[in-house]
């Protein structure tokens, strides 16, 4: 019985721990864009841990040095993103169009993806002449 208690207390406290947030378990970069720089942290306590691994890889992702880890949006960059957020609200506004039949909202959608993906490319071939 004894045991048994001491098996299930280290159960449900092996539960509570994993269930905390925040600590390098939960990590991810949570910004959106181009907003800020990644977060890196560097856990040094003198042994060896299988989640970090020498080879500058954690779980499968690469970890950015402290000066990679940010870099200015070209031009172009931006151009297209503005490109694909003009569409893309020209594309929930046909969506959300209730006076067009539902054939008829398929193929103006049809239609806006063609033009959005005519539009980028032409971009791309602008920037890349100039």
């Amino acid at each position: 019985m004894k045991k048994m208690m001491i098996v299930l207390l280290s159960l449900a406290l092996v539960t509570g721990a994993s269930a905390q947030r925040g600590g390098h378990f939960s990590g991810g970069y949570h910004g959106g864009g181009f907003v800020g720089p990644r977060t890196t942290v560097v856990v040094g306590a003198g042994y060896y841990s299988p989640f970090y691994s020498p080879w500058g890889f954690y779980y499968g992702y690469p970890l950015y040095p402290y000066g990679e880890a940010y870099h200015r949006p070209t031009r172009l960059d931006i151009q297209v993103s503005d490109i694909k957020n003009d569409y893309a609200d020209k594309i929930s506004s046909v969506k959300l169009d209730n006076t067009l039949s539902g054939k008829e909202r398929r193929q103006k959608v049809r239609q806006l993806r063609r033009e959005r993906d005519e539009t980028i490319l032409q971009a791309r071939k602008d920037y890349y002449k100039s």
